[in-house]
């Protein structure tokens, strides 16, 4: 059941599963890493989906492509908070991979989206 018109944006969607996805992957870090590049990552993934959806709630299209393009430079921060993942052995080349690509595809989609409003 969808009541908000946010909740149909497949850009929403997929950033709801991809953060779900970044929050299963995270449990793979270092007991240490909770405060630091856990938190970081989590509340970077959170806020791709938290943005859309508070931007498109009463405000204007200029205000949804600013929110749309908040969205955008977490996926960024995500991105940054994967490689560095990577880079401290944190997850494998596998798992690097996978979550890299989904969300390259999200960004192009996000980009695509926020080009689209008026």
């Amino acid at each position: 059941m969808t009541k908000f018109k946010f909740e149909k944006l497949i850009i929403w969607q997929k950033s709801m599963d991809y953060g779900e996805s970044i929050f299963r992957l995270s449990y793979k870090f270092p007991k240490d890493e909770i405060f630091n590049l856990c938190s970081q990552i989590r509340r970077a993934v959170d806020s791709i989906a938290l943005n859309i959806s508070e931007g498109s709630i009463g405000q204007s299209n200029p205000e949804f492509k600013k929110f749309i393009g908040f969205s955008i430079r977490s996926l960024a921060e995500v991105v940054t908070c994967l490689h560095k993942a990577s880079k401290r052995n944190y997850i494998s080349e596998e798992e690097f991979i996978e979550h890299y690509d989904y969300a390259y595809n999200l960004m192009n989609m996000m980009v695509a989206f926020k080009e689209k409003i008026k």
